[in-house]
């Protein structure tokens, strides 16, 4: 790399470089190389680090200044939301439809952007991690249709977002709304959106510190959570229920 950037090892149990040292330029970049093995990845999240790269790239890890986080209890549904949700029949599921989620959320089109981050390495490897128990999609269905979603990692008591798709306007405001509701009413008080975005900020996430960000994670990722698929835990949850 010719940023001079410390190259992880191919052992999945070799450290990461602290966060003090992650480049201001790109925001955020700290190592690259390594796979991308679950216990790898679990350590990565544990410490607030995600990979991140294009077809061709090695692994890169970040860990962003700041953070885009929302806390789960502090959603806030607006009244123009609220009114369209009750003229929608929207479901939101979990972990029914994994797969279908994150190849969506890899063929979407992005603003801005050419092709797709989410390479073919990062979906076996997030399919391992669902295999496993600690990586879970939000589905959002229109009778049978899937029509939005999204996919993160679960880690102690915090969960943190990768992408999320959304093929009718405000679907995935209401798989964020959803998961919100689940993780509050599970005693999970963050969720990470990771980095700074003009949507996600519509959605209700905020910037915060890193340190701060790392600080809250300290606790959070130390307990331990049940591994599992969150099919049955989660439930149906209709647009009319969640805007009780």
């Amino acid at each position: 790399m010719s940023l001079n950037l410390p190259q992880l090892g191919a052992d999945p149990g070799s450290p990461f470089p602290p966060a003090e040292s992650a480049l201001v330029e790109p925001n955020g970049l700290l190592a690259f190389g390594g796979g991308l093995e679950p216990e790898r990845l679990l350590r990565a999240y544990a410490s607030g680090i995600f990979p991140w790269f294009s077809p061709g790239e090695p692994p890169l890890w970040w860990n962003p200044d700041p953070r885009m986080l929302i806390s789960t209890d502090a959603l806030h549904l607006t009244r123009r939301f609220r009114r369209e949700l009750k003229q929608r029949d929207w479901v939101a599921s979990a972990d029914c439809a994994f797969e279908r989620v994150i190849k969506r959320c890899a063929q979407l089109p992005r603003r801005g952007q050419r092709g797709t981050w989410i390479v073919p390495a990062m979906r076996r490897a997030y399919a391992a991690l669902h295999a496993l128990g600690h990586a879970h999609s939000i589905e959002v269905w229109q009778q049978d249709r899937l029509i939005g979603g999204l996919y993160g990692v679960c880690v102690g008591r915090a969960f943190f977002g990768e992408s999320m798709f959304s093929l009718e306007p405000g679907a995935s405001k209401f798989a964020i709304a959803a998961l919100c509701r689940r993780l509050c009413s599970w005693g999970m008080p963050l969720l990470d959106g990771q980095v700074e975005s003009e949507h996600l900020a519509r959605l209700g996430f905020a910037p915060v510190a890193r340190a701060e960000f790392l600080r809250q994670l300290s606790s959070l990722t130390h307990e331990a959570s049940a591994a599992g698929s969150w099919e049955h835990r989660f439930g149906r949850l209709s647009a009319a229920e969640l805007i009780r």
